[in-house]
């Protein structure tokens, strides 16, 4: 807001001519601004690089998410070797070959479309709806309160727990609600509304993240043993096979009561060892 009120007081107009969404204010509108600026190499050298920061430590957060999700999933097959770093440098360079996309001339249309309807919005906030209620409700806010004192030694304050089950997927129902009622149709800058077709590209994109969810829980329903209700027990019980947190802790049922035992930081040196060698072999 400081930029843009200054390209306003230089330029002599309303601030509201002067605002962009999306990506040209970040590579139109603060580039322009600091061209105004006293000594404008120092602080486009500064701007830059922060916008450089910001893409590693998402690129970073969002990498790691997807590492550890698929380690956890094939842990025998992955924690072998190099293995991982060498998945990890698949994906890197299957991302990069997918966003030289976004750099042709038509590209920050593309990123547009994809910001649009992927990155943020109706699929982000439906993902998290529907991981908080896991959190809180199905694997159990007691339960995860006490893999917590496992690993950290300290129980959560109360009022987390009430956040994991009520105000989290509150906020986010209610925001997602709102964004469905305020939803427009994707503009591409100055009057411009995306063809039917980039539309359409847009919800098959928000559909590969969402559809997942059901998909993959329809999955491990047909192929869990037992009966329907046992079907429906089993996938939501953690599995018994973590040695940091779950031995003292029933897997029959969702949030069930903690009992008291000692956390992880209080446990002996060479239990330590012998629980960090079982997760690396």
């Amino acid at each position: 807001f400081s930029v843009l009120g200054f390209m306003a007081e230089e330029q002599g107009v309303d601030i509201a001519a002067v605002a962009q969404s999306g990506p040209g204010l970040a590579f139109i509108a603060y580039p322009r601004a600091v061209a105004m600026m006293p000594l404008p190499q120092l602080w486009a050298v500064c701007f830059f690089l922060m916008i450089i920061m910001l893409g590693l430590d998402t690129q970073f957060v969002s990498l790691e998410a997807l590492m550890t999700s698929v380690t956890d999933l094939y842990p025998h097959q992955i924690r072998r070797g190099r293995r991982r770093e060498l998945l990890l440098l698949l994906v890197c360079v299957v991302c990069f070959l997918v966003g030289l996309v976004m750099v042709t001339p038509g590209g920050l249309y593309v990123f547009q479309i994809y910001d649009h309807f992927s990155c943020s919005g109706a699929s982000l906030l439906l993902l998290s709806i529907f991981q908080s209620l896991a959190i809180g409700w199905v694997y159990g806010a007691d339960r995860f309160s006490a893999n917590i004192r496992d690993m950290t030694g300290y129980d959560p304050l109360p009022v987390f727990k009430l956040c994991w089950k009520y105000l989290t997927p509150a906020v986010c129902t209610a925001t997602f609600i709102f964004s469905l009622v305020r939803w427009s149709p994707l503009s591409l800058g100055k009057g411009l509304v995306a063809p039917v077709w980039a539309s359409t590209l847009g919800w098959l994109l928000t559909l590969s993240s969402v559809s997942l969810l059901p998909i993959w829980a329809i999955y491990a329903l047909i192929t869990a043993p037992g009966t329907l209700a046992q079907r429906f027990q089993f996938l939501c019980s953690p599995t018994p096979e973590s040695s940091l947190a779950f031995n003292h802790i029933p897997t029959s049922g969702s949030a069930l009561t903690y009992s008291p035992v000692r956390p992880f930081s209080e446990k002996p040196k060479e239990q330590i060892v012998e629980l960090i060698q079982e997760k690396t072999t």
